[in-house]
């Protein structure tokens, strides 16, 4: 799906592309490539390096062309082992034109535009869009990253109660996600102080490169730190496990070395020898007696050591 946006004055749809408008294409069908590569002549590899979901955060120029690819976060519908995750988010452009191609619907971009809506001032030109959708992602990296955290607290208050697989696997799942975050975040950083002495920064482009600069600091420093938390958290459950794990093998160990003395007594008598008892009417009392003190005195001295 492409929709064409007219940008000079607030940001509005309009029916076909013309010179210096946005077109946004989500999703992108076979004849949204044929209008891409037949109609703009833009390289066909750009389009399959957009549509390769670990290409990594970088800018290409090729005859006039620039493309750049900026991941940004993406939250999987379906259930995932990272339901968190980065994507590609492409961004061609040339002279009068103005391309984003995501092969994803993202909350992200139906945000940009709902925001640049009501800011109704539109873009001073393609770089300011483009340095305008770093801050983007930025902002969103720390949504995510929030949503993420509200998850951590969840599956630690479940498994304070009980420590269980599900969760476990749930925070073992989050850790993968931020390895992905910070991972995108350095390589959108990277980026763009690249972009800078690419790109033709004028005076308000600077202070916009500032502005995503420190919300990509923070974003990164945030994941970093929800990371260590995580992983000290995956740690420390780790070690809750293994001791509980020790005391129930010493308490099976305990009542398995408590058990071996009356069945040490039963064999004794039970054997087919001359003990002097086979013939009286208490002597299976006078040995359950025994099994059943030998049995106590070991048990209290079990206690008493917190072996049991």
């Amino acid at each position: 799906m492409r929709t064409y946006w007219n940008t000079t004055n607030g940001l509005r749809t309009i029916d076909t592309w013309e010179p210096n408008c946005w077109v946004q294409v989500t999703c992108p069908t076979q004849e949204d490539v044929n209008f891409l590569e037949n109609e703009l002549k833009i390289p066909d590899y750009y389009i399959s390096d957009i549509a390769d979901t670990d290409e990594r955060a970088r800018y290409d120029i090729d005859e006039g062309w620039i493309l750049i690819i900026l991941r940004i976060p993406y939250v999987k519908e379906t259930r995932s082992r990272t339901p968190y995750t980065t994507i590609p988010l492409g961004i061609i452009m040339k002279g009068d034109v103005l391309i984003t191609v995501c092969n994803f619907e993202t909350n992200m971009m139906i945000d940009f535009v709902t925001y640049q809506q009501k800011r109704g001032l539109g873009f001073t030109d393609s770089v300011d869009m483009v340095f305008r959708l770093f801050l983007s992602s930025a902002v969103w990296y720390l949504k995510r990253l929030k949503q993420i955290s509200a998850r951590i607290d969840k599956a630690k208050q479940n498994l304070d109660k009980n420590v269980n697989n599900v969760d476990l696997i749930n925070l073992s799942r989050l850790q993968d996600s931020l390895t992905y975050f910070v991972t995108s975040i350095r390589g959108n950083e990277n980026l763009l102080s690249k972009l800078k002495f690419k790109l033709p920064v004028d005076e308000l482009d600077a202070d916009m490169i500032e502005d995503v600069n420190i919300e990509m600091s923070q974003a990164r420093e945030t994941t970093n730190i929800y990371s260590n938390i995580l992983d000290s958290t995956m740690d420390t459950y780790a070690n809750i496990i293994n001791n509980n794990m020790s005391s129930v093998m010493k308490m099976l160990t305990s009542i398995s070395i408590i058990l071996m003395f009356p069945t040490l007594i039963a064999s004794l008598f039970g054997m087919n020898l001359i003990n002097g008892m086979e013939h009286v009417w208490w002597g299976f009392p006078f040995a359950l007696f025994i099994s059943i003190g030998i049995t106590v005195v070991f048990m209290w001295y079990f206690k008493r050591k917190t072996w049991i």
